[in-house]
């Protein structure tokens, strides 16, 4: 249930488009982050990841419709995912923090475990920023749209398989 309301916005946003276009798609993503916030407000588990996404499609959305210009909302998940590598790489330089480990809490791991995960994690949303950002300003619209949906969710899914391997090799189990 948790992973359909994280996608919510993402997946009205492409209904949204197939049926209507980028105008009315960009409308709903913006309303349908609105009531995502509002439900998981109400559940008493709204994340900062949640309040990050939701000022970047508010403030990119907006201009979007405000100046009838879809490139905005095409630069949306890459500003997105360079925010997000951004905050994870200063939480390890400025901070000396992997920012995961709070994230992430009911794991335990070496120190030098999360550093390694952190950064593969900056390199991924690193590489999902620049994919985004060549396939939106290289292919057609329709074309950024299914990556942006089915490629997005496709490659995260597969790394996050892929780190959930590497981490249970490294998971140290509680001494009880």
């Amino acid at each position: 249930m948790r992973v359909l309301a994280d996608y919510f916005p993402l997946l009205l946003f492409f209904v949204a488009f197939k049926l209507s276009g980028i105008w009315v798609a960009t409308g709903v993503a913006i309303a349908a982050s609105v009531v995502q916030i509002a439900w998981f407000h109400y559940r008493g588990t709204v994340s900062a990841v949640h309040w990050v996404s939701l000022a970047v499609i508010v403030v990119f959305g907006g201009a979007t419709l405000l100046l009838r210009d879809e490139t905005f909302i095409k630069w949306k998940p890459t500003v997105l995912y360079l925010a997000f590598a951004g905050i994870l790489a200063a939480g390890k330089l400025v901070w000396r923090r992997d920012l995961l480990s709070l994230v992430m809490k009911e794991i335990t791991l070496p120190p030098p475990v999360w550093t390694r995960l952190t950064w593969s994690w900056v390199a991924f949303f690193c590489g999902m920023a620049f994919a985004n950002w060549y396939i939106a300003f290289h292919f057609p619209t329709d074309t950024w749209v299914n990556f942006k949906v089915w490629g997005g969710i496709g490659l995260f899914l597969v790394f996050a398989l892929a780190q959930g391997l590497f981490l249970a090799r490294h998971v140290v189990e509680p001494s009880h």
